[in-house]
């Protein structure tokens, strides 16, 4: 079975759900690594450049109550997270725009907490594309507008992320109970709608199935402008509801990236720095992931806590595991 299923993806032939969930059941570490090395080589075929990310960390004052069980990010949640309550200003961002441009880190992600209905968003991108030549991924989640989503793109957004992480409704409701599922769908639409780029992706490990995340990938597709997928994996934060949920196994989040890559060859899949960690970004680079997110370089200007600091996004350690790999990473 798993044979034929490796004849089948390199006669580019389309793979049926069950043949993903049989990927996804992999377990010997032979075709471990045979299903790792597809992946790669779809990959490489493409193209062998390494997409970065930086970030700038914009308010973690959200509105949603009640809090997402698993938030480590906004404010109060966990002790490890920020916890105080910040705003930067257009000087901050602006500072830590020119350090990531300066380290000829390509593209910033600028994200920030809920309730704002975009403008938070839309000022970031102004500044970004007022004084650099970066590329901008905005993420607020669902808080955006219809009105909102057309300013950015007037401004020249590059990107809007709006992760569903997953499209399980019991277990979404479970763990974002301020919030509703299809409001998130209702963005991604727009998004697309408006012909913006558009990066959704996966949390996983909050309590779905296998079979949910293929049929979330599937999913996906529905949205006419998605070019990118974050392939995220759970990791408990103290203090916060779900301090003692397991973290999600790194070999069960490298199958869904390899999967992912199989499913969707040309798609930019995402990997943050900090939900892996500095020394498993070979493992995720090796499993077909093709963009690294929250990359800090050495003169970055703010702190950086709750998903992730330069101890685990450290510019020089990425770029030295790309190249190591015989990768290419992308610079201004």
């Amino acid at each position: 079975m798993i044979d034929d299923i490796f004849n089948k993806i390199n006669n580019n032939e389309e793979l049926s759900d069950d043949e993903f969930l049989e990927l996804l059941n992999i377990n010997d570490e032979k075709n471990l690594k045979r299903l790792f090395k597809t992946a790669v080589n779809i990959r490489n075929n493409e193209s062998k450049t390494i997409k970065l990310t930086s970030t700038v960390h914009i308010t973690n004052k959200c509105q949603i109550q009640p809090r997402c069980k698993y938030c480590g990010f906004a404010e109060k949640t966990s002790t490890k997270g920020y916890y105080n309550a910040f705003y930067k200003s257009d000087e901050e961002i602006l500072s830590a725009v020119n350090s990531i441009e300066k380290a000829r880190i390509p593209r910033v992600s600028c994200s920030g907490g809920y309730g704002y209905k975009g403008k938070q968003a839309v000022n970031s991108t102004k500044i970004v594309k007022s004084n650099s030549d970066l590329e901008i991924l905005v993420n607020v989640g669902g808080d955006l507008t219809k009105k909102s989503i057309k300013q950015l793109g007037e401004l020249g957004v590059d990107t809007i992320c709006c992760n569903l992480e997953t499209i399980n409704e019991e277990v979404f409701n479970n763990v974002k109970p301020g919030e509703r599922l299809q409001d998130r769908i209702d963005v991604c639409q727009m998004i697309s709608d408006a012909g913006i780029e558009l990066s959704s992706g996966l949390l996983l490990g909050l309590g779905e199935s296998n079979e949910d995340r293929i049929k979330h990938l599937r999913y996906l597709s529905n949205f006419d402008t998605l070019a990118e997928i974050p392939i995220m994996g759970f990791n408990p934060y103290e203090d916060t509801p779900m301090a003692n949920h397991p973290p999600f196994p790194l070999k069960e989040q490298l199958k869904i990236i390899a999967i992912t890559r199989i499913m969707y060859p040309k798609i930019r899949i995402t990997v943050p720095t900090p939900t892996i960690g500095p020394k498993n970004v070979e493992y995720s680079l090796n499993a077909g992931a093709n963009n690294l997110a929250t990359v800090i370089a050495d003169n970055y200007p703010l702190e950086v806590k709750g998903v992730g600091s330069p101890n685990y996004g450290n510019y020089n350690e990425v770029v030295e595991v790309i190249e190591d790999l015989g990768l290419i990473p992308q610079k201004i």
